[in-house]
Order: C-alpha cells, then structure tokens, then sequence
C-alpha cells in the first residue's frame, strides 16, 4: 500500500529544494522567484519558519530588502 502522507511529504521537500537551487542561481529569472514567492504563500509562510526547516532556507535566499529598510530609503523621482 502507497504511504500517500510520505510521498507528499517528500514531494514537499523536493519542490523546495529545487526551488532553492533556482533562486541561489545569479541568472535566476523572475518567474522562477515567483514561482517561489507563490509556493510560499502557498505554504502559508507569513511568519519565521522553523530554523530547521527547508522553507526557512527558502526564506533567507530570496533576494528581496527588508520593508524596514524600504521605508526608510530616500525616494528619488527620475
């Protein structure tokens, strides 16, 4: 009998695995950080992950500033 919650469960790992080699790529597209940015809304990844957990990898690779960081830049018209 096929364990269903173990091949999801491994599924789940894999897809987040390869989603963090794409993003850690330099040539990594926007599509492809989009497509991580949906599997962790997805995910329901709103708050800190567990330190351990792959998603929390997922979370520090992404290249985005943080909104303190944005909120305190000086905006210049071009």
């Amino acid at each position: 009998m096929i364990n269903k919650e173990k091949d999801l469960e491994n599924l789940h790992s894999e897809l987040t695995q390869k989603l963090l080699e794409k993003i850690r790529d330099p040539e990594v597209s926007a599509s492809e950080l989009n497509v991580a940015r949906q599997f962790l809304k997805d995910n329901g990844v709103e708050s800190i992950p567990i330190d351990t957990s792959p998603l929390k990898s997922l979370v520090d690779e992404l290249p985005f500033s943080d909104p303190e960081e944005i909120k305190t830049r000086p905006t210049t018209l071009a």
